[in-house]
């Protein structure tokens, strides 16, 4: 990924809070010089420096037979900003640009194919969906049937050896611009718009200075 020193983010926390605002993934995997992609919800889990991610497939995508290297994508907000929204516009030259927060997540992917496993991904997974919309729909491994739905799928985890975490909020630009770029974007009827706004507010209160360069 392009990442401009102005724009990497090396707080651990801040791929915590990005992945529970939105634990689903882009999983980026090559065999033979082709590249297969699968969008896919994730449980997710960092101690310290390590980062695991599980999930499932559905077993006929062909991505479920895959292992080795591949990259995990975790999007966050983004928004279109304007050069009329800046105080310099005419004096800099602006252009139109986006602002976005995503990472990328690089490892190693393992295959899980025991019942205990997937059974514990499914249920892991449904739990913390379920209570997201105030419902109570249970995996049960007991019943029979609900094991039976086990053999449609193929589970993975990753383990993440590397982070590259890109927050591309208006770091490069005076103070004054970004506070207009904050207060247009917070004025948006998109959620998307309202986030990456609140996002710049949060990283602008925590530096004074523009970052000059890239």
């Amino acid at each position: 990924m392009y990442l401009p020193r102005a724009f990497a983010d090396h707080d651990p926390a801040a791929l915590d809070a990005l992945i529970a605002q939105d634990a689903f993934i882009t999983l980026v995997t090559v065999v033979d010089g082709v590249p297969t992609v699968s969008h896919l919800p994730v449980l997710y889990r960092r101690d310290g420096a390590r980062i695991e991610l599980r999930g499932h497939w559905a077993k006929p995508n062909p991505q479920s037979t895959h292992t080795g290297p591949a990259l995990a994508i975790v999007h966050g907000p983004h928004a279109y900003v304007s050069p009329s929204w800046y105080p310099d516009k005419e004096e800099a030259s602006r252009v139109p640009t986006w602002n976005y927060v995503v990472a990328h997540l690089h490892g190693t992917l393992e295959r899980l194919d025991d019942e205990a496993s997937l059974a514990a991904i499914v249920s892991d997974l449904t739990a913390k969906h379920e209570a997201s919309v105030g419902q109570a729909w249970e995996f049960e491994h007991e019943r029979d049937s609900h094991r039976a739905l086990l053999r449609g799928i193929t589970g993975f985890r990753m383990l993440c050896d590397r982070v590259e975490l890109k927050a591309k909020l208006s770091q490069n630009h005076p103070d004054a611009n970004r506070e207009a770029v904050i207060a247009q974007l917070g004025a948006q009827t998109s959620d998307a718009s309202r986030a990456v706004a609140r996002l710049m507010r949060a990283t602008l209160d925590r530096t004074t200075d523009p970052v000059a360069g890239d």
